[in-house]
């Protein structure tokens, strides 16, 4: 199971340390987190304890409202099933009874200025592609007319060559020869690179080349919405199936299933050209055209008397 520690999360956010500082080492595995509402009046039939848990204004004047000793007593209640870390929102100074609370459990007590909406939506994107599922292939993935591509094949048969012409055609790079797969949700497959080769495209018989040196920075996005997953394949005689309308294949990448199309290889054929083709055609189907469709009519049209 994928995770991070609260000290990445103190950082990455630039998080006041309010109590718990000799626990930073603390691990996040939850992807969500929670704001404790129920759990504040006894209720803890189905506490998300593995969430980071945020306490906005809403909690904190709750909290205020009530005598010391049940103010001590909810806290405590909640404290003791030791979640990774409490953040206090809106820099709220109010909660001397918490820092109290999460110096005694060893649990971290963080605070930003931000307000509750602002930084949970900041925080649950965040955590939801770090700590997601993910598989790294071997491909490239292409962000052409914002329609993200994986473009698969052997090693030397065209792939980044024919990422190099889409790039020149005005279409965006995302990754090359290693390409990390991240599943966000049932149907959401998200296509990014491994850091490493961030912005790097290899063209044999050239070399290495930096994408956003040579085209410059709108020629490169970070991480696409997968959508078709593309396989270039060597050309063999008599096996193009030619009917009007191609049946829909599937790939399965994390459980997630994408439109799969096959481009065979031969001198001569506009691969670049094809694959821009394949993205408009998909990008109309999902508004409910079908060229098929529209030619049949026609024929029929004509028939009429």
């Amino acid at each position: 199971m994928k995770s991070i520690t609260v000290q990445s999360l103190t950082e990455k956010f630039h998080l006041e340390v309010l109590a718990g500082a000799s626990r930073m080492d603390r691990t996040i595995t939850r992807p969500r987190t929670h704001r404790p509402g129920l759990e504040f009046v006894g209720y803890f039939d189905f506490f998300p304890m593995e969430r980071v848990q945020v306490l906005g204004r809403k909690e904190i004047n709750y909290l205020l409202t009530l005598s010391v000793e049940d103010r001590m007593l909810h806290i405590g209640n909640i404290v003791k099933y030791h979640p990774p870390c409490f953040v206090v929102t809106t820099g709220q100074q109010e909660i001397p009874y918490l820092t109290l609370f999460c110096d005694q459990e060893g649990i971290p007590l963080l605070r930003t200025p931000e307000t509750t909406t602002e930084f949970i939506a900041k925080l649950d994107s965040y955590l939801v592609k770090t700590l997601a599922p993910e598989l790294s292939i071997h491909g490239v993935c292409i962000n052409v007319s914002g329609i993200g591509i994986l473009l698969r094949g052997k090693s030397g048969i065209g792939k980044s060559e024919t990422a190099h012409t889409l790039i020149g055609r005005g279409h965006r790079f995302v990754a090359d020869d290693i390409v990390v797969l991240k599943k966000l949700g049932p149907a959401t497959l998200l296509g990014t690179h491994n850091e490493t080769t961030r912005e790097f495209l290899a063209l044999r018989s050239i070399g290495l080349i930096n994408v956003v040196r040579q085209y410059g920075r709108t020629a490169f996005q970070d991480e696409t919405r997968i959508v078709l997953d593309i396989e270039l394949c060597p050309w063999q005689e008599n096996s193009l199936n030619n009917e009007l309308e191609q049946v829909t294949q599937y790939s399965e990448y994390l459980g997630v299933r994408i439109p799969h199309i096959e481009i065979q290889l031969q001198p001569g054929r506009d691969i670049a050209g094809l694959i821009e083709a394949a993205a408009n055609n998909w990008y109309l189907k999902q508004l409910g055209y079908s060229a098929v469709e529209e030619f049949m009519k026609r024929i029929e049209d004509g028939m009429q008397p």
